[in-house]
């Protein structure tokens, strides 16, 4: 369909509800009120939080000229409609996951970063210097009618927790998983039962048996959702989402609209919000995870090699067949596995091989 077509018909789906609920945004003495809809709950720790931080860091630098008012997923519309909501121009801006947008952007999940793809480090590289700020861009403009930039990333998720252990690939077959993205498309090669849920609903469906493995976050991310209470194996290595993009998306008119010194702000905001992010993440997680084993009794599992091998030819076959059936497909994954190789050996070399050499036996101090 059409940028303009599918705008059309999505503005009336959206903006009858939105708007009478939620004001136009005001444009007074240069003052400008912009609402951010989120696919995250209110607060939900990392992601709503970040949304919220970038919320507060424009307003506070731009000194009231653009004020950025936060509604968490539902409060305007349903998480998968926001990317609707905002290229119709219903509301301004929205802040999620690049893969939600899948059906309407294929290429979109190759922004989100691939299944062994990029680390958030060697994401953030690509982005800045390997070419992928004008690709990400190209992609939301044509497609999604908005503004793409990075803001926030979660660095290596793990897979998922489990009610039941599993140690080979038969044990995936008719496993009822929640994992999004290409990862997802792996895992119904595998032969699992893959169900795409919002955040708001994953944690209830696992509580009740709806799923039998749900994916999510990392440990920060996860600490509020008690997937511990309903599933005790915790699977490791994130081979599905090595460093996660999150993305602000803004309508592009009004983007376009806007003062080069604001969208200077926006940007640098943007930017800090991704830092901030992925440091958070970081930060938290290790004490949260060391809770998990030692006061919930939650078993830390790892995936085979060969098991991973496995997975990780699935997953090329998959990448491979999602690059070839869309040509704006193949132009980001073209730049992504072309950046990918030329790290490879780096990042191996010298984050890898000290991280081997830091879990020698040696004697140190605590």
């Amino acid at each position: 369909m059409k940028r303009r077509s599918f705008l059309k018909a999505t503005a009336a789906t959206t903006a009858v509800a939105a708007t009478g609920a939620f004001p136009k945004p005001a444009l007074s003495q240069n003052r400008r009120q912009w609402r951010l809809i989120t696919t995250w709950p209110k607060n939900l720790p990392g992601l709503g939080t970040g949304a919220q931080y970038f919320a507060d860091s424009v307003t506070k630098c731009t000194g009231g000229r653009l004020t950025v008012k936060l509604f968490a997923s539902g409060e305007v519309v349903p998480a998968f409609e926001s990317i609707d909501a905002v290229g119709s121009g219903t509301v301004e801006m929205g802040h999620g996951s690049p893969y939600y947008w899948k059906g309407k952007a294929p290429a979109s999940q190759f922004v989100s970063n691939i299944p062994f793809g990029l680390t958030a480090q060697e994401y953030n590289a690509w982005y800045h210097y390997g070419g992928g700020k004008a690709i990400c861009d190209e992609v939301y403009r044509e497609a999604l009618g908005c503004k793409f930039l990075v803001c926030g990333n979660t660095g290596v998720q793990h897979p998922g927790w489990c009610r039941k252990e599993v140690d080979t690939l038969e044990d995936f077959k008719g496993l009822k998983m929640r994992m999004p993205g290409i990862g997802a498309e792996v895992m119904k090669r595998i032969g699992a039962t893959v169900v795409n849920l919002p955040g708001s609903e994953v944690a209830a469906a696992l509580a009740s048996g709806t799923i039998d493995w749900v994916e999510w976050n990392n440990p920060y991310g996860e600490a509020s959702m008690g997937f511990w209470r309903h599933a005790k194996f915790y699977y490791t290595p994130g081979w599905h989402e090595p460093g996660t993009v999150l993305e602000l998306f803004i309508n592009t008119k009004q983007w376009d609209g806007l003062p080069d010194d604001l969208k200077a702000i926006v940007e640098q905001c943007a930017y800090s919000a991704n830092q901030n992010m992925l440091s958070e993440f970081q930060a938290r997680s290790g004490p949260v995870l060391e809770q998990f084993v030692t006061q919930h009794g939650v078993v830390i599992k790892r995936l085979s090699d060969d098991v991973l091998t496995k997975i990780g030819n699935t997953a090329g076959e998959v990448i491979s067949e999602l690059a070839a059936a869309d040509p704006m497909s193949k132009k980001v994954f073209a730049s992504l596995g072309k950046f990918r190789k030329q790290q490879k050996d780096y990042s191996t070399t010298t984050e890898g091989d000290f991280i081997r050499a830091r879990n020698l036996p040696f004697e140190y101090p605590t």
